[in-house]
């Protein structure tokens, strides 16, 4: 594949855009959801995010997408942000941001799983495999009995939901990357959250979170939180990530995921106060390394497919 030229500046500010602001978001996340219901503040942080990049790409001339479009889009809006971030907005109630983040990097495990098991049946190499070993042994560690290795702070079904919502993740990025959808990735991307958004109302709305929505007593923090989220973490984050897309290999923007963990962690105690334990280093350890060897030994077999 033959990459668009950029300058070195621009390079390593798009990288700096989705090292830092992604994962900064959990922490942002944490704080959104203590006054704000967390799917509807999910749906509103999508909907108003997708709107402002479909509005743009539109006025930048992409063309008008057709019907098929628009399904595709919202089933790949459904399974990346109402599977994926809807189960990250839910357990953030109950898990440390950090940890969060954690668990969520796990993601290129279930990448490589989907690809042995669905045709044509991809078989991953042996470091790919030791990876994924190494990536199940850390996440024992993070989650397992509060005898091994110290106690954890992990609940056990938020653990379990965030690990499922990486696998919806997983789902939906095979999804949009196979689906037909319109050429400009920024108006996909604004269909794809405009849907997923609207999909997080939804369910807002079936669980009862209306009810508990009180404009008067949202905080400050949650406040200042969500619009973070809409204009950084969406709106830069996801639009620096779209323009790397064709500059960069894939492993190089892969890096990311394991990036991103260690930065929520650390944004996690050095602002929320969240613990640091002998038991979550062990584990943080055990699982960005698996997370790097699985994401470069891919990316000697894998070509890009932006």
């Amino acid at each position: 594949m033959t990459y668009k030229r950029a300058s070195r500046a621009q390079i390593i500010a798009a990288f700096a855009s989705i090292y830092l602001i992604w994962g900064s978001t959990y922490l942002a996340i944490s704080y959104a959801v203590e006054t704000i219901p967390p799917f509807i503040m999910g749906g509103i942080r999508f909907v108003v995010s997708g709107a402002m990049l479909y509005l743009w790409a539109r006025y930048r001339g992409a063309p008008k997408p057709t019907r098929l479009h628009w399904r595709n889009a919202i089933v790949a809006g459904g399974f990346l942000l109402l599977g994926g971030n809807g189960a990250v907005v839910w357990a953030e109630q109950f898990v440390p941001s950090g940890l969060t983040a954690l668990l969520v990097s796990i993601l290129p495990f279930w990448l490589v799983i989907i690809e042995w098991v669905r045709p044509p049946r991809k078989r991953p190499s042996g470091a790919v495999l030791v990876g994924l070993v190494l990536g199940f042994i850390g996440i024992v560690v993070l989650v397992g009995p509060s005898d091994v290795g110290g106690h954890g702070g992990v609940s056990p079904i938020g653990a379990l939901v965030l690990i499922l919502g990486s696998l919806s993740w997983a789902i939906g990025s095979f999804w949009s990357r196979d689906a037909q959808l319109p050429e400009s990735g920024l108006l996909t991307t604004g269909m794809e959250m405009l849907g997923g958004g609207a999909l997080l109302l939804i369910v807002g709305a079936i669980t009862g979170e209306l009810a508990h929505i009180d404009i008067h007593r949202i905080s400050n923090a949650s406040a200042v939180g969500l619009l973070y989220l809409i204009t950084f973490g969406s709106l830069l984050g996801f639009t620096s990530y779209i323009w790397l897309l064709d500059r960069v290999s894939l492993a190089r923007l892969g890096t990311y995921a394991y990036v991103n963990p260690i930065v929520a962690v650390l944004l996690g105690w050095a602002i929320a106060g969240e613990r640091l334990s002998i038991r979550t280093g062990v584990a943080a350890a055990i699982v960005i390394c698996a997370v790097a060897l699985i994401t470069t030994a891919r990316s000697t077999t894998t070509t890009q497919t932006g």
